[in-house]
């Protein structure tokens, strides 16, 4: 099968799905020749012009509210943030308005939209421009949230996304952009709410999220050349959540690492934890539940202390060994 990166399978679903139904259309700042801050959208509006292309001005309470108002009338917006960390603009929108409109109508009303937010760290583009905010978004009502952690899952998830008839914020990592993994050419969808077992193992559990998905990965190996068997498990979207398939995993090893980028405290993981704990998984237990997440601190511009700042490689091997010892 063939590889493309992250960003062109994004690019691809999009296009895909624009193809298959002409309400579907995106809109936000320099997307248009300029193909967005990442080059996701390059080239569509050579394809789909400038109707279905929206060039926007730069203000995200504008943007989200045209895309809440379309998606209302029966359009199926996908509304680019340039920075995730912009979409605090465009909060009373996405909160007040697309969140809870289905439900204030007695679901007469839908509100098909998808927001596509760049996240994270690693790029040098510091504290306004890094941040990992999926947190705040899992906490509202009526908001649907996905976190792909590779091409594959992110083409078959967007899809999924922009079918659904409710608002879904969609964050990609800005470091998985150019990070290859098989794709197939033709149209698929992934459900929401399906979490995937990313590497079996019988001896730890690993829940991550997002980029920490590829850092498990990598200790996972690491540790395996010591003897040490992982599981890392990649809820893929934070709600709907897979419950299921977490505690299938926490009781099959009896020992769990939740691995994020976000602020540590009150970070998504902290959801997992409680999952966890409230559930009869918790009497599999051989060892406490360890959270691995980001420094309370914004994020700095310095490359070395950005890089302190969220978790490594090594930091999810080390806490392995340590939930190991326990």
């Amino acid at each position: 099968m063939r590889e493309i990166s992250y960003s062109e399978a994004v690019r691809e679903s999009m296009s895909q799905m624009m193809r298959e139904d002409e309400d579907v259309y995106i809109l936000g700042e320099d997307i248009g020749v300029y193909g967005g801050a990442f080059g996701v959208t390059s080239g569509m509006i050579d394809e789909f012009g400038p109707e279905r292309v929206r060039i926007t001005p730069i203000s995200e309470a504008a943007i989200s509210g045209c895309a809440v108002g379309s998606a209302m009338t029966g359009m199926r917006p996908i509304l680019e943030i340039q920075f995730s960390d912009f979409v605090v603009i465009a909060m009373d929108n996405i909160v007040n308005q697309a969140a809870k409109m289905r439900y204030m109508f007695g679901g007469k009303a839908k509100v098909p939209m998808v927001v596509r937010l760049p996240s994270g760290s690693g790029a040098g583009f510091a504290a306004q421009h890094s941040q990992s905010l999926e947190a705040w978004m899992t906490h509202i009502p009526g908001l649907k949230v996905v976190q792909p952690s590779n091409a594959y899952d992110a083409k078959g998830l967007l899809a999924a996304a922009i079918k659904d008839d409710n608002p879904v914020m969609f964050y990609e990592h800005k470091m998985l952009y150019n990070v290859k993994s098989e794709v197939p050419e033709e149209l698929y969808e992934i459900p929401l709410g399906v979490a995937d077992i990313k590497r079996e193992g019988k001896d730890v559990t690993i829940i991550a999220t997002g980029l920490m998905v590829n850092r498990a990965l990598e200790a996972a190996e690491q540790l395996a050349a010591e003897g040490i068997d992982v599981e890392v498990i990649d809820p893929r979207t934070l709600v709907p959540l897979d419950e299921k398939a977490i505690l299938q995993s926490v009781k099959k090893t009896g020992r769990v690492l939740v691995a994020y980028e976000a602020v540590k405290r009150n970070g998504f993981g902290t959801e997992i934890v409680s999952l966890i704990a409230e559930s009869d998984a918790f009497d599999y237990l051989d060892a406490p539940i360890l959270r691995l997440g980001g420094a309370e601190a914004p994020i700095p511009y310095n490359p070395e202390l950005e890089k302190a700042a969220i978790p490594q490689v090594h930091d999810i091997y080390q806490k392995c060994l340590e939930l190991l010892n326990r």
